[in-house]
């Protein structure tokens, strides 16, 4: 078997410091992995700091923190209605078995209540913004809502989790400049649904041999050992659109240097992957938390161009 990684490491934080009790529901929220909180929040940055940088100035720091707690909420709500849909194939993946849900320790409607709960919150927030990004919070529930049956019905879930997963990078833009994403913003989402695509497919080479058993579909297991060449042609495909938005949206040379620090850094990821180490797969999947903070900076100093990008 390959799934021989625990669901988050020992010394997570929850399982250290939480009181018991707290313990299952932040959990069913992946507050004990907060990568994903980070992959969720980066793109609503990206978002922000392209339409700051569009009108020469720093992102709101205000809506930095919206963004920011939205998302840790948005996830753990996602996270709950996942492990709802997925509780019975959840309980045949070793790493998965033990989530609070398959493994008893919270029942289907206290997980409803709790992506109720979070939702609630999280649409308080979503309240604070714009109209335009409004519009497009609400049009995202319909991505959330679909993700979890993708593995039942394509190879490619990874691709729908980048079109779910970046959509605030378009919300963060309409939040940043109160009108609707044009054309950077779209070649932006674009180009991070071609980065989730990539990190994604590593992450799921945690899972080959379980997901095949309990018969639901991956891109890792649809690619198998072309999975690394193929990584590779999405972050270029990434990288490529991302420049190109940046370009349109006439940012200044500073935007360079660091952007090639996130092609260097997505470049390596491809390099090092195997599939047969699942363990070295969980931490070139991390390690995106930093090429995202990476691709943030390097939008939000091109705010700086005293003649445009090129």
């Amino acid at each position: 078997m390959t799934s021989i990684l625990p669901d988050a490491a020992p010394t997570n934080w929850v399982d250290q410091y939480a009181p018991a009790g707290l313990r299952p529901w932040l959990k069913l929220g992946r507050f004990d992995r907060p990568t994903g909180i980070w992959l969720l929040m980066l793109p609503g940055w990206m978002g922000l700091s392209l339409a700051a940088a569009m009108r020469g100035k720093a992102p709101d720091p205000i809506l930095l923190l919206l963004f920011l707690v939205g998302a840790a909420l948005m996830r753990a709500a996602g996270c709950a209605y996942n492990d709802i849909v997925d509780r019975d194939i959840d309980a045949k993946v070793a790493r998965t078995a033990g989530r609070p849900i398959p493994s008893g320790q919270i029942s289907v409607k206290q997980a409803w209540a709790f992506v109720v709960g979070c939702c609630l919150v999280s649409l308080l927030i979503l309240l604070a913004l714009n109209g335009w990004a409004i519009g497009l919070g609400i049009a995202s529930l319909a991505l959330v809502a679909a993700y979890p049956f993708m593995k039942r019905i394509t190879w490619w879930p990874q691709a729908w989790l980048g079109l779910t997963f970046n959509w605030g990078a378009l919300m963060g833009f309409a939040a940043g400049s109160s009108g609707a994403p044009g054309w950077p913003a779209a070649l932006l989402y674009a180009g991070l649904v071609f980065w989730t695509l990539g990190y994604d497919t590593i992450y799921a080479v945690q899972d080959l041999e379980d997901d095949a058993l309990a018969g639901v579909k991956s891109s890792a297991l649809r690619l198998g050992g072309q999975a690394p060449r193929a990584v590779l042609g999405f972050y270029v495909a990434s990288f490529c659109l991302v420049l190109l938005g940046a370009w349109v949206a006439g940012l200044g040379p500073l935007f360079l240097t660091p952007v090639a620090l996130f092609a260097l850094h997505l470049s390596r990821q491809a390099a090092r992957l195997e599939v047969t180490d699942p363990r070295g797969a969980l931490a070139l999947f991390k390690s995106n938390t930093w090429a995202g903070a990476v691709l943030v900076v390097a939008l939000a100093v091109g705010a700086w161009k005293p003649g445009g990008l090129f």
